[in-house]
């Protein structure tokens, strides 16, 4: 199995278990980078309104390095572009605490397991996954409840 290392310079975050749950989903072999940033609501605001065009706050965006990816098991080899040493640099996640808090206390769980599920989220639309369209949407949903039940098996059994 494949490694993906995710730089937060802003703060310490768990995200070894994420990562992994990830990695094993995908059936990725290589070893990979990503940045993960935390933004006030704020700055979410200016940065989905510049590179979006949304004039609103969000709780997670991504933006990927690599295109055409999705569903593909990947090799150093065949990312010429996306290569940091040793590494294939998948791009940037931004998260909003805010968002992060506020829909913790909305779905009932709490910030770190909503904070978990945007990680998810974000890896998966690193790797090239989005939900732009209704079978989209399945496949990526899928993916997430597949990496929730790796790191919450007792969520999985509680859907049962």
């Amino acid at each position: 199995m494949g490694k993906l290392f995710l730089e937060c310079l802003d703060r310490k975050v768990k995200v070894k278990k994420i990562t992994k749950a990830v990695m094993t989903v995908l059936g990725q072999v290589s070893k990979f980078k990503a940045e993960l940033i935390f933004y006030n609501s704020e700055e979410m605001h200016n940065l989905n309104r510049n590179t979006r065009g949304v004039d609103s706050v969000t709780d997670v965006l991504s933006y990927p390095s690599l295109d055409g990816i999705r569903g593909k098991i990947l090799y150093p080899e065949d990312c010429l572009v996306g290569l940091e040493g040793k590494y294939i640099f998948l791009g940037s996640i931004v998260l909003c605490e805010e968002k992060i808090i506020q829909q913790a206390e909305e779905y009932g769980h709490t910030p770190a397991r909503e904070r978990e599920y945007l990680i998810i989220h974000g890896l998966l639309h690193l790797f090239g996954y989005d939900h732009m369209t209704e079978q989209d949407k399945k496949q990526m949903r899928a993916l997430e409840k597949k990496a929730i039940a790796i790191l919450h098996p007792e969520e999985a059994e509680e859907e049962k």
